[in-house]
């Protein structure tokens, strides 16, 4: 494991420091943030980097395929209070993440990343304690084979990328989204969000996706009724 202090970029943010520890291979960065905060060893602002994950998973504790090659990281945040609003600012800072190497990604409700359609990135958040952990999982070089939709990375668009690069605009993109105010992470995320004024299932429904509200929900229409979700998958 290696450890070391990392500042984000200069920009018109705060110059922050993050701690980073940094594995070859682990079961998982989110288990292993989940550890550190139990033993009470987590600090404000730690990331934990893993090239591989042997246990690796997503929402609903699905698996998430992490072999060589790819950015799987958890961010450690010291919180107050849970924000229903941090999953937008995440997705957001990914996909302004991947706008700066070039690509052109969506977000699909509630925060997967994707390029034409194939689901590139993924977020996993968990609270624990006083701390919330932002997993996130980037697919560079390598992209698993999923049943139940279509994977793509980075590489087959843009060449060469370096997995600490990415790492290193993503820090500052989430820096950035998550101290902005939340009408304008909503309005960025309403610009690149997959499906927006078209038709989606919604538990097993049809209806229109019309956009996020200002407290954060999903608002869907039917017909003449209106549906707020903050939670619910939907399907496209």
């Amino acid at each position: 494991m290696d450890m070391i202090l990392y500042k984000t970029p200069k920009e018109n943010i705060k110059l922050d420091t993050y701690k980073l520890l940094s594995f070859d291979k682990i079961p998982s960065t989110q288990d292993y943030a989940h550890d550190l905060i139990l033993h009470g060893e987590a600090s404000n602002k730690t990331i934990i980097k893993a090239l591989a994950q042997s246990a690796g998973r997503g929402r609903y504790r699905r698996t998430w395929v992490s072999h060589h090659g790819n950015l799987y990281t958890s961010f450690i945040y010291k919180i107050e209070e849970r924000d229903p609003k941090l999953s937008y600012a995440v997705a957001v800072a990914i996909a302004e993440t991947l706008i700066s190497f070039g690509l052109t990604p969506q977000i699909k409700w509630p925060n997967d990343v994707l390029i034409n359609g194939k689901k590139i990135s993924g977020v996993l958040i968990e609270y624990a304690q006083s701390f919330v952990i932002v997993g996130i999982g980037i697919n560079i070089k390598t992209c698993p084979t999923v049943k139940e939709y279509k994977t793509t990375k980075i590489n087959n668009f843009v060449k060469d990328i370096d997995i600490n690069d990415v790492l290193s605009v993503l820090i500052k993109e989430i820096d950035r989204w998550r101290n902005l105010d939340f009408a304008f992470v909503r309005e960025r995320w309403m610009n690149l969000a997959a499906g927006l004024n078209k038709t989606i299932q919604y538990h097993g429904k049809p209806a229109e996706l019309i956009g996020l509200n200002e407290d954060g929900a999903l608002v869907l229409r039917n017909g003449s009724r209106y549906v707020l979700t903050y939670g619910d998958e939907i399907s496209m």
